[in-house]
């Protein structure tokens, strides 16, 4: 029975469909990478790391307790890959894709899953949908993978480049940050192809897959939906001043940026900026960078990548839609307008209850972190925000986590994938709308 089937006794709603795949296939990466063979050396890695390791790839995170390139097998480097594979599509999309190719017919139950797993308006045109996410993702895929092998083939022997290439390429368009190489890839921090490939394939993934699709049929329709404008300008304008501020605070740091080259300082600065969104890569030391710079980078990982992509945080358009919010009222306007448009009020709840609900967990987990593990609170609050944003990037505390320190980090990145607002809802039963209504008061605000 599918995943997404009908539930005979009880029918569960969309989010808690969504909440439970994420659970089943996170249960069974644990049991393989649990297993000796997933190890390089032949003994269990334990069932805490194998959980936390299975949580970070499914959740396409990127945070590790063991070197992925040294401690797993082939076997286990393949689990990872397929969780972070899966992961990044996005469960629901995998399972309707199946149900779809051997012929089954998809319902309107498991449409309205799709519709709350790729955070859609209608579910009017989801498997169409659905099919160009499997197509884009195989064309992006490949074609990063091609210029990869290519330029490892003259490094490593063909079959260990095709591997290098294509781990790689999965894991920075799925935002996972998962590297095969101990120092994350730090050693290419000068060459143009591996960071210019590497960032392309972060920023496709991260757009998200709606966004992607506009673009695709840009030449034919010649326009842009809101969303993809708002999506575009955010992530661009993040991205910029990202680099801007990384570049000047960290050209003097003899730890990051000083000692480099012009080019690299510029490769670094722009990279940082791009992956520090929710793809976990590193070209530069994350720990030995400034305190003001890993506070931009918090931010930045607080926010994410934009809605229906691979990547996590609050999301651009929920930042955006805040921001615009917030300035419409200190101008005194009723309306919220961009790109001559006006946004719907209904709009505002759901952005102010995703934003309230993420500060309270970062806020609560931060807590938690700090009392457990006793480490500096920037770097505790870096690798709280790092797991929510389902990033990856680390100031070198995730290997040295306590028990419970990686229990706290493996229920954060959960929710963070999930959205604390969808496991929020799979948690609550729905009510009936409330017929009584009591007289209306004033409170004093501000």
């Amino acid at each position: 029975m599918s995943l997404i089937g009908e539930v005979k006794e009880k029918k569960l709603s969309p989010p808690q469909v969504l909440v439970l795949g994420f659970l089943v296939v996170i249960s069974l990466g644990t049991i393989l990478l649990d297993l000796p063979a997933a190890s390089s050396t032949g003994k269990s890695i334990g069932f805490i790391n194998a959980l936390f390791t299975s949580t970070s790839a499914t959740c396409v995170t990127g945070l590790i307790v063991l070197d992925t390139g040294k401690d797993f097998s082939t076997f286990g480097q393949l689990v990872i890959l397929i969780l972070l594979q899966c992961g990044g599509l996005g469960i629901m999309t995998m399972s309707t894709m199946f149900a779809f190719l051997v012929g089954k017919r998809i319902s309107l139950r498991q449409r309205l899953i799709m519709q709350e797993s790729l955070n859609q308006f209608s579910i009017g045109g989801l498997v169409r949908l659905a099919k160009y996410i499997l197509i884009f993702t195989a064309v992006i895929e490949i074609v990063g993978a091609t210029i990869l092998f290519f330029y490892w083939q003259k490094i490593y022997s063909p079959l260990q480049a095709l591997y290098l290439a294509v781990f790689h390429s999965i894991s920075a368009f799925c935002n996972a940050g998962f590297s095969l190489f101990s120092d994350s890839i730090m050693r290419y921090k000068g060459d143009l192809v591996i960071n210019l490939t590497f960032i392309v394939l972060i920023i496709l993934g991260g757009i998200g897959f709606l966004v992607l699709l506009e673009l695709f049929q840009y030449g034919k329709n010649g326009t842009l939906s809101l969303h993809a404008k708002l999506a575009l300008k955010i992530s661009f304008t993040l991205i910029l001043i990202g680099f801007i501020v990384i570049f000047f605070i960290e050209s003097n740091n003899p730890s990051t940026l000083r000692d480099l080259n012009f080019p690299e300082k510029i490769y670094g600065s722009i990279f940082q900026s791009v992956t520090a969104r929710t793809a976990g890569f590193n070209t530069i030391p994350i720990g030995s960078m400034q305190n003001a710079t890993l506070f931009l980078i918090i931010i930045l990982m607080f926010i994410g990548a934009s809605p229906s992509s691979t990547g996590g945080g609050v999301k651009t358009t929920t930042f955006g839609l805040l921001l615009l919010y917030v300035w419409s009222s200190l101008k005194g306007k009723e309306e919220i307008q961009v790109f001559k448009r006006r946004i719907s009020q209904d709009i505002i709840p759901k952005v102010l209850t995703v934003i309230t609900l993420s500060l309270s967990l970062v806020i609560t987990m931060t807590i938690l972190l700090s009392y457990v593990e006793g480490e500096d609170f920037i770097k505790v609050l870096f690798e709280v925000v790092s797991a929510f944003g389902t990033v990856g990037l680390s100031t070198g505390i995730t290997s040295s986590l306590s028990i419970a320190g990686k229990i706290i980090i493996i229920i954060t990145m959960f929710t963070g994938r999930i959205g604390p607002l969808g496991l929020a809802l799979s948690l609550i039963q729905k009510r009936e709308p409330e017929i009584i209504r009591y007289p209306e008061e004033k409170i004093m605000v501000g």
